[in-house]
C-alpha cells in the first residue's frame, strides 16, 4: 500500500505544480485560434471547447492588464473544463511594436502600458464582435456570459451597461463604472469576486451596490478575507498564501454554481 500512496502523493504534487503552459499542453480539450473583426481590425482570440454532448453557453473571458498570457488561456481552459465553450480575445492584438499581440511585447510592463492606451470604443467593439461570434457558434446554445479579471473585471462590469443580450457579467476584482447614470442601463445580474486585502478595488463596491440597488438589478458580491488582488491567478502558485489558495478554491466553486444556474 505504501508505494501506491506515495505514488498518489507524487502525482498530486506534479498536478499542483503544473505551470499554465503545461496545463494547456496537457489539456484534452480542443483549442484553436480565431479572428474577430471589429471595425476592420483583426483580434486574435483563443477558443476552447468542452468535452460535452450538447449545446452549451459561451463564456467570454476578458484577461487581466497583462494581456492574453498563458495564465489567461489556462483559465479559459479551466472554464471549458466546467462544461462551457470559452472565448478569450487578445485585446492587445496588433498593438505590439511589430504588429503582434500580447506575447510579442518585451515584457508584462510593456503589455500593461499598451492595455491602458486602449480606448473604450476599441474594447466595446471587440466584445460586441465576441458576443456575435459566440451566438453564431453552432456548438453553442445562444447564451453568453462575460467574465473578467482585474482590468478585465472592470471591462466586464462596463460591458453590462452596454449589452443587455448577455445573460450575466462576472467581475473578478474589478471596479464598477464611475458614472452613476450608466448603471441604469444594466438589465442583467452582476456577480463580484473580491479579495479582502484589496481595498483599492473594494473601496468602490459600496458605490456600485447602491447604484445597482437603485436600479433594482442584482449585484451579488463575495469578499474572501485575507486574499489579495488577483487571487484566481496567485492562488494557483505552489507558494501561494493559504488565504489566496482558499479564495481561489471557494471562487472556483462559486463560479461553477453561478454558471450552472444560467
Amino acid at each position: 500500500m505504501k508505494p501506491i500512496f506515495f505514488t498518489f502523493l507524487l502525482l498530486a504534487q506534479i498536478s499542483w505544480s503544473q505551470s499554465p503552459l503545461e496545463r494547456l499542453e496537457n489539456s484534452p480539450r480542443h483549442h484553436e485560434w480565431v479572428n474577430l473583426d471589429p471595425s476592420g481590425s483583426k483580434i486574435q482570440s483563443f477558443l476552447v471547447y468542452p468535452e460535452v454532448s450538447e449545446k452549451v453557453p459561451v463564456v467570454i473571458l476578458i484577461h487581466e492588464n497583462r494581456g492574453l498570457n498563458d495564465w489567461a488561456r489556462s483559465m479559459a481552459d479551466q472554464i471549458a473544463e466546467m462544461g462551457y465553450i470559452t472565448l478569450a480575445p487578445d485585446f492587445l492584438s496588433g498593438k505590439a511594436p511589430n504588429g503582434g499581440g500580447t506575447n510579442d511585447f518585451e515584457n508584462s510592463d510593456a503589455a500593461r502600458t499598451a492595455i491602458y492606451a486602449l480606448n473604450s470604443e476599441e474594447i466595446s467593439n471587440t466584445l460586441i464582435a465576441a458576443v456575435d461570434l459566440a451566438k453564431k457558434n453552432p456548438a453553442a446554445n445562444g447564451k453568453v456570459v462575460v467574465i473578467g479579471f482585474c482590468w478585465g473585471g472592470s471591462q466586464s462590469f462596463e460591458f453590462a451597461t452596454l449589452n443587455p443580450s448577455i445573460q450575466a457579467a462576472i467581475v473578478c476584482y474589478g471596479t464598477g463604472p464611475e458614472d452613476d447614470e450608466v448603471y441604469k442601463n444594466i438589465r442583467i445580474p452582476v456577480y463580484g469576486f473580491y479579495g479582502g486585502n484589496d481595498n483599492r478595488v473594494n473601496a468602490t463596491i459600496d458605490k456600485s451596490k447602491a447604484a445597482m440597488k437603485d436600479n433594482n438589478t442584482l449585484f451579488e458580491t463575495e469578499i474572501y478575507q485575507g486574499a489579495g488582488h488577483g487571487f484566481f491567478r496567485a492562488g494557483e502558485d505552489p507558494n501561494a498564501s493559504e488565504a489566496n489558495k482558499i479564495a481561489r478554491e471557494k471562487g472556483i466553486k462559486r463560479l461553477k454554481e453561478i454558471l450552472s444556474q444560467l
